[in-house]
């Protein structure tokens, strides 16, 4: 790094560049309080240069460029840099838990700070990807051994890839909007898509208004609470409508002036990621938005979360995939009608103008596509949009009962929405409650143990847990099944700490293998067959219930308990109690 480009750390830290974006990180990562993060990033928007506040956009919505340096080529080259073995690197950087802050810890301080913007780093960062390893470990170097330790922990940082400090889109999204005073929903829109922030520009991106940037603008998601105490609290039944509480991903899907766009309940724009509802163009009337689960749909029933997360994520959506995993909305609620926001209807009111609308168009044959190549040959056959049921019960009791049917029905429980509730903002109490059935929970024996994050990152927090199978010779063996981290006391993780240091049997790296004795309860929201696990099984939100200090090793359940909890195929819509 050229001298001339250097100040002093005597001098008065600059407000913007690469210096500025580092001070910006380290009061984020100081505080836990939300409105102090995000004044920290209106500060930061007002002050940087255009080029460096739309890398940052992009760094915070997960934009980052190539990774140019793998892992392994940084522990060495930090170690050497150092001048301590690696043995010792490693060990220091499985108590610290984070790479880039190992490296800014161990690597002596710069005494200088740099003038160079965020955008030339990244630009250099780019460049450097092609180049030879003696190159790229001279850069490195040089940079290392110049910056100072916030300067150096956020270079390593984008070297890395792995920009994570506890910033969501939505609460940068939330700054901007202040920072620039432009409306969040339209920011989160324009921050959608493809765009490079190696070529775009902070006026196209951020500043120039268009008229589509409200053409997608979905409403705020109105979330419900879980029933804390007795259901019947509530009151009268017959003031509430039941329906399942479906287990995908909450969305809006809005069709305005012939386009469509799909909203997650993460304030994220993923129209791209399902093609299959293009076919609601045209048959659904322009003017409306649906609030509704987006749910995986294969073999003409409803699966399970696992199936779903095969399209979760994917940059591409292949045909393959398409015909594999279709999914489906199930819509519930109308959020606007014929171009009118109706969110301050009564929820019957809502609903009757939904079923209405879902009648008229689950028979529209779909033979207006535009663009073929958006539709497969399933989709050809339906429109992928279900109604979510409404249901009328006559006793808390008969609540009760269907609850119990949640996991054949593929539900988490059940929804109660008061029948003459609006549409509110947020989560609000009062009018929409969720009932979730108990978690499903096995006993199981600790097995494998990793250090924890944070301020547990001294301690072995992290860990993995095993059932019995039983072998073809009829003798038993241990079979890891999930992970889990939550769930016990900060003494009793001490406890367990000290024990699978003293008996721990092999390491492999930052894991150790400890002596099969301790037994915990382990609870689960959801269960499916898996090919990708030994076990042969996945589990949804695994996490410690209790520890189990009165049972023994042989009272462990087996795989088969754990496969005798996966659902039936959920009931036919003819067995289904009609609305009454």
């Amino acid at each position: 790094m050229a001298t001339d480009t250097q100040i002093t750390t005597e001098q008065k830290p600059t407000s913007g560049g690469m210096g500025g974006f580092a001070d910006l990180i380290k009061t984020l990562d100081s505080t836990n309080k939300t409105n102090a993060k995000v004044q920290a990033l209106v500060d930061y928007f007002q002050k940087a240069s255009p080029k460096d506040k739309v890398w940052t956009i992009a760094i915070l919505s997960h934009r980052r460029p190539p990774r140019p340096v793998n892992t392994t080529l940084l522990r060495e080259w930090a170690a050497e840099l150092a001048n301590i073995p690696l043995w010792l690197f490693e060990e220091s950087y499985h108590i610290v838990g984070d790479l880039a802050e190992t490296i800014a810890l161990i690597i002596p301080a710069g005494e200088t700070s740099t003038k160079k913007s965020l955008t030339n780093y990244l630009e250099e960062m780019i460049a450097l990807k092609p180049k030879t390893e003696e190159e790229k470990k001279t850069y490195l170097f040089n940079n290392w051994s110049q910056l100072n330790y916030y300067e150096r922990f956020v270079f390593t940082k984008l070297i890395t890839g792995g920009f994570r400090i506890g910033i969501s889109q939505k609460l940068m999204t939330k700054a901007l909007s202040k920072a620039t005073e432009i409306d969040e929903d339209v920011l989160a829109y324009k921050l959608m898509g493809n765009w490079n922030p190696n070529t775009i520009t902070f006026e196209d991106l951020v500043l120039q208004e268009n008229e589509s940037d409200y053409l997608s603008k979905p409403y705020p998601f109105y979330l419900a609470y879980a029933i804390e105490d007795e259901v019947s609290d509530l009151g009268n039944v017959e003031d509430w409508s039941i329906e399942h509480k479906w287990d995908g991903i909450r969305s809006q899907v809005i069709i305005r002036n012939d386009e469509l766009f799909v909203w997650s309940r993460g304030e994220e724009l993923v129209t791209d990621k399902y093609p299959e509802f293009q076919n609601f163009i045209g048959v659904i009337p322009n003017g409306t938005v649906l609030d509704g689960e987006l749910l995986p749909y294969p073999n003409g029933e409803i699966g399970t979360f696992n199936d779903l997360q095969t399209r979760i994520g994917r940059k591409t959506v292949s045909k393959a995939l398409l015909k594999k995993t279709p999914v489906v909305l199930k819509v519930y609620d109308l959020l606007e009608w014929e171009g009118e926001d109706v969110r301050t209807w009564k929820f019957l009111e809502r609903r009757k103008n939904l079923e209405k609308l879902y009648s008229s168009v689950v028979s529209t044959p779909l033979n207006h596509q535009k663009d073929e190549n958006l539709v497969t040959e399933r989709s050809r056959s339906y429109l992928p949009l279900l109604l979510s049921e409404r249901l009328d019960f006559n006793s808390w009791g008969e609540v009760a009962q269907e609850r119990l049917k949640s996991r054949d029905m593929r539900s988490e429980g059940l929804m109660l929405k008061r029948k003459d509730s609006a549409y509110q903002v947020g989560r609000k109490k009062g009018d929409w409650w969720k009932w979730k059935v108990d978690p499903l929970t096995v006993d199981a024996v600790l097995t494998y143990a990793m250090r924890g994050h944070g301020r547990r990152s001294n301690l072995f927090t992290d860990y993995t847990f095993a059932l019995w199978q039983e072998k073809e010779n009829g003798e038993k063996e241990l079979v890891t099944f999930a992970k889990a981290y939550s769930g016990l006391t900060d003494s009793e993780f001490r406890l367990v700490d000290a024990w699978i240091k003293k008996n721990t049997l092999e390491r492999f790296g930052p894991v150790r293998s400890v002596t099969p004795h301790h037994v915990f309860e382990i609870a689960f929201e959801g269960i499916a067959l898996s090919k990708r696990h030994k076990s042969g099984v996945a589990t949804r939100f695994p996490r410690i219930l209790r520890w189990r200090k009165d049972k023994k090793i042989e009272d462990v359940n087996t795989l088969e308990d754990l496969k005798a909890l996966i659902p039936s195929p959920q009931s036919s819509p003819k067995e289904r109690k009609p609305l009454r």
